[in-house]
């Protein structure tokens, strides 16, 4: 992936010098453990796993050179990175946008290491990459590219500007009214309905994602040899089929939250494919 020519934005919010709350590691708290309770469930891994994972990311953070600051500029390789490839979805965004005669409104991206506090609640790394629609910014813990490659086995620059744009994808779905709609929806259904309506959520996500890609590379050539493999593959990875194959356990359609692998790449090659917003209307289509 080839960001050299590439606008770095300005929307991100670097808290790793102390500004995300409380500091201890996720392994050493009770609310570190509940959360590893909670993800190992959900993932099919056992708390253990994820806790010595997120630990271990959280360390090589911890010894990892380049500065410490709160808001503002940021230079180390990481955050360069992330303001890359954040800027590459702004631009994107806006030539979607305006092609429509409208504004995006650009989110903010928070750096945090081990915890933040967001408008959705207090948050720690185990959490993963989220968006949080009560404040409209994407939260990330660098830490996360690291587990991407050593536990899902899924390295690579362009995978992890994939998770990035998948969840800045939740974003445009906020903008647009689609996540509001669902999350109404949502409370008078069972259990299965529900996670039914989040797979198509998550699907439009991957998709738009997809669509970042496909304008990106119009605007500015990036997309290298192999990296839209690498995103298939990630995609592939945190497929809910293959994470709960992986954990051992049956495949379980009912509880996919997420969606298959198969149905997450299906829907990011769309969006790359088509480069629009109408194309990746998930809730029309088989999903």
């Amino acid at each position: 992936m080839d960001l050299s020519g590439q606008r770095r934005s300005d929307n991100v919010d670097d808290r790793r010098g102390g500004g995300g709350g409380r500091r201890a590691g996720v392994g050493l708290t009770l609310g570190g453990v509940v959360v590893a309770l909670v993800v190992g469930k959900l993932l099919g891994l056992s708390p253990v796993e994820v806790l010595q994972a997120m630990q271990d990311a959280q360390q090589q953070q911890r010894t990892a050179p380049g500065p410490r600051t709160t808001g503002g500029p940021v230079s180390d390789q990481a955050s360069d990175f992330v303001r890359a490839v954040l800027g590459s979805t702004e631009d994107a965004w806006d030539s979607v946008f305006q092609a429509q005669g409208k504004t995006y409104p650009r989110p903010t991206l928070v750096l945090f290491r081990d915890t933040v506090d967001s408008a959705c609640g207090f948050e720690t790394a185990a959490t993963g990459p989220f968006y949080c629609p009560g404040d409209q910014q994407v939260y990330l813990d660098v830490g996360f590219f690291d587990l991407l490659s050593q536990r899902f086995g899924a390295p690579g620059d362009f995978a992890q500007a994939y998770v990035i744009a998948h969840e800045v994808g939740h974003h445009v779905q906020k903008v647009l009214g689609t996540s509001d709609r669902v999350h109404a929806q949502r409370t008078a259904l069972g259990k299965a309905e529900r996670n039914a309506l989040s797979v198509r959520l998550e699907l439009q996500a991957d998709c738009f994602a997809g669509v970042w890609a496909n304008r990106g590379q119009k605007l500015r050539t990036f997309i290298q040899e192999g990296d839209v493999e690498e995103a298939i593959k990630a995609a592939t990875a945190i497929g809910d089929d293959t994470l709960q194959r992986g954990a051992g356990r049956a495949v379980s359609p009912e509880s996919f939250t997420h969606g298959s692998s198969a149905q997450r790449v299906k829907w990011f090659k769309t969006g790359m494919r088509e480069g629009t917003i109408a194309a990746c209307d998930t809730f029309a289509a088989e999903p």
